[in-house]
């Protein structure tokens, strides 16, 4: 009986051994891209509270990012699977290859290419600034004036916390409040828990057509690209859907979900 114990102990330890091995065979091909984190799937995350890149539609989650996702995973011929994180989640998901890629306008700086390769860039966002009627901010340059030093909502770590952390907080200029939510830091504002908001201006809008009393100033904060985050060792998936999305740009499919949701004035 002992005999038949240790072998069956020897087979089920070198089941366990090729098990181990066949998934470390399939994260080094994964590091090449040979596999996405699930076969035949293209897992997609993002923060679904960025109006009109990628938001809650009753069960699902749609808008421009998330249809651009899903034209490149059927070129692909994959599946696509959007898992809604926080935005300071992201990033990390996609290093650490829980994720095949970040998607959630997410704009190309020299500090996020440090730890991830991105795509080409697909669209061009605005950081603008929100404040309420009757606000003394009237323009950007209110914000750094000397002696100003405002409250200043922001997104935790999206490019308007990035931009006025380096160009206000750490100058001395301004008081930075970071909340989860794009929408926690409007609320903030229309209490007046902060001065104003910075953030994207297609999310802006969406914010200020539901509260009474908020306006856009008429003058930009920052402007930036758009792309996708990849793992830096996963280029050959980086590369297959970049492909794909530099032909879905050119035969205008991107300008068409772009148009769906963005109406020019």
């Amino acid at each position: 009986m002992k005999k038949i114990m240790r072998v069956a102990i020897i087979i089920l330890t070198l089941a366990a051994l090729l098990i181990s091995v066949s998934a470390c065979q399939r994260r080094a091909a994964a590091g090449s891209g040979g596999f996405t984190v699930e076969e035949g799937v293209l897992v997609m995350v993002t923060n679904a509270e960025f109006p009109p890149y990628e938001f809650w539609d009753g069960g699902r989650i749609v808008g421009i990012d998330a249809e651009i996702a899903d034209a490149i995973a059927n070129k692909l011929g994959l599946r696509l699977r959007i898992d809604d994180i926080d935005f300071n989640a992201i990033l990390p998901a996609v290093t650490s290859g829980r994720a095949d890629m970040g998607m959630a306008g997410m704009t190309v700086t020299e500090e996020r290419k440090q730890s991830v390769n991105f795509s080409t860039s697909y669209a061009t966002g605005v950081q603008v600034i929100i404040v309420r009627d009757g606000s003394p901010i009237t323009n950007a340059d209110d914000l750094s004036a000397e002696g100003a030093n405002f409250n200043i909502g922001v997104q935790e770590a999206t490019t308007g916390d990035l931009y006025t952390t380096w160009d206000l907080e750490d100058e001395g200029l301004a008081t930075i409040h970071r909340f989860r939510r794009g929408a926690d830091a409007v609320q903030a504002l229309v209490t007046g828990r902060v001065d104003c908001v910075v953030i994207d201006n297609e999310p802006a809008k969406a914010f200020v057509a539901m509260n009474r009393g908020l306006r856009i100033l008429d003058t930009e904060f920052a402007v930036e690209n758009y792309a996708i985050a990849f793992a830096l060792e996963n280029t050959a998936l980086r590369d297959a859907v970049d492909g794909a999305l530099r032909d879905l740009i050119a035969d205008g499919t991107v300008q068409r979900i772009i148009d769906k949701y963005i109406k020019v004035d």
